[in-house]
């Protein structure tokens, strides 16, 4: 194996499943490097999330080069038939994937951070955790995806899953046990931006199965506005494809995890399936990160002004911003905004899909996150494969239209949307 003064070092795995974390590498230095100078009278100060973003730490490689190379390879030449280095098999690590998970790190204030092929693969390598007989405690308002795996899960995996409301905490606290492997959460939630007491719930669930473990899917919000982990949970994970990307150009999973126990583990899953980020994608997203608090401080900033016309126009609106959402001083307790994803109901099925169709700079599509504004109805779209009976069950209306806010012209998005609306009062056959 490679010495502790080999060049090549940090965040290098083998794959037997093996991993090392040596003090230096030839693409990224320690994370304390990031840090404010060391001063004798002064302690070293952590710097800010928005400038953490921008300042991937320098590489040391010989062409000092300012930017992470992308390594795409798929192995690594030895120099010995039974002494491995540092790298062997890219499925096991890479040069670029290891810059952008301790990257990640230090954004996410975590132990560990892993980079997957998708939000997905990221929460299927998390829920591989459990055994047969454990519990899961999850939301009635999740992503459709999350929802169409945890029931692959209950179905064929005896494992339990209750679905409750976790904005309740008399629900979450009457479905804890000594079975209880998971807690997961969305904060807000999606596509009803509901808004959960994770402090509440991490104490909750930790007091009633001290291993039980606290999961919170952090996509709405990113790093940026919301860390999970200090806020209690275990581990946080994103769909990298959205904000923390920000132009829709990959998809990517991202796992931030406390203990470093429990990150082995994660470890070993992902390097047994294979669903390690490539290293084409890992640049990409290490770029795209540079740009999120840029990005975010825009699209929230629009997103608050299209919540509020919306609302003055009569429809109900989910959005932790506004003085009519029930849980507007949790959130802010919580986080640093309201984010830039909002949904609202026309009580007509026909009517919001006129004015989704209507749209001409909303581009109608799934997910969120990007740059370009985009809407949608998630009971048709994104949130399709729970059944109409289960989202019925679960107050999710089809009349639902969700926003996911981009950087554009705020004046541009708000005139395109009202047009939409104002048209949608005449039906298709009377225009």
């Amino acid at each position: 194996m490679a010495s502790s003064t080999d060049p090549v070092t940090n965040g290098h795995h083998s794959s037997n499943g093996e991993e090392s974390r040596p003090a230096e590498s030839c693409l990224v230095s320690p994370p304390q490097s990031v840090t404010s100078p060391v001063d004798p009278v002064r302690p070293a100060k952590r710097l800010r999330t928005a400038t953490e973003c921008v300042v991937v730490s320098n590489p040391s490689d010989p062409y000092n080069s300012s930017s992470v190379p992308i390594y795409q390879t798929a192995t690594f030449k030895q120099t010995s038939a039974t002494d491995m280095g540092a790298y062997d098999y890219t499925r096991s690590g890479n040069p670029t994937r290891s810059a952008l998970e301790t990257h990640l790190e230090k954004i996410m204030r975590c132990e560990r951070a892993f980079a997957t092929t998708t939000g997905m693969s990221a929460l299927d390598a998390i829920l591989r955790l459990a055994r047969a007989g454990d519990e899961i405690i999850a939301g009635d308002d999740l992503y459709g995806g999350t929802n169409r795996l945890l029931t692959h899960i209950k179905t064929y995996l005896d494992i339990t899953v209750h679905h409750v409301d976790t904005t309740n905490l008399d629900a979450v606290r009457a479905s804890l046990n000594s079975k209880t492997k998971f807690v997961l959460l969305e904060s807000p939630t999606n596509p009803l931006l509901k808004i959960c007491d994770i402090p509440a719930i991490s104490t909750m669930a930790h007091a009633a199965c001290p291993s039980a473990l606290v999961i919170v899917d952090n996509t709405m919000m990113s790093p940026l506005l919301m860390n999970c982990l200090e806020l209690g949970a275990d581990i946080e994970y994103h769909s990298g494809t959205k904000f923390l990307s920000g132009h829709h150009d990959l998809m990517a999973g991202v796992i931030g995890v406390k203990d470093a126990e429990v990150a082995k583990r994660v470890f070993f899953i992902i390097n047994s399936i294979g669903c390690g980020l490539s290293p084409f994608d890992s640049f990409l997203l290490l770029r795209g990160m540079k740009t999120l608090a840029l990005r975010i401080e825009r699209q929230q900033e629009n997103a608050i002004k299209v919540a509020n016309v919306v609302q003055s126009l009569g429809f109900k609106v989910n959005f932790p911003s506004l003085d009519s959402h029930p849980q507007k001083k949790l959130h802010a307790s919580m986080a640093k905004g309201p984010g830039a994803v909002l949904s609202f109901v026309t009580g007509d099925v026909d009517k919001s899909i006129r004015i989704v169709e209507a749209c001409k700079l909303w581009g109608i599509s799934v997910s969120f996150g990007c740059v370009n504004s985009l809407i949608s109805m998630p009971c048709h779209m994104s949130h399709a494969s729970i059944p109409a009976h289960i989202r019925k069950e679960r107050d999710l209306p089809d009349d639902l239209i969700r926003l996911c806010v981009g950087i554009e012209d705020s004046e541009d998005l708000i005139d395109d949307l009202v047009a939409a609306i104002t048209s949608s009062n005449v039906s298709k056959e009377d225009r």
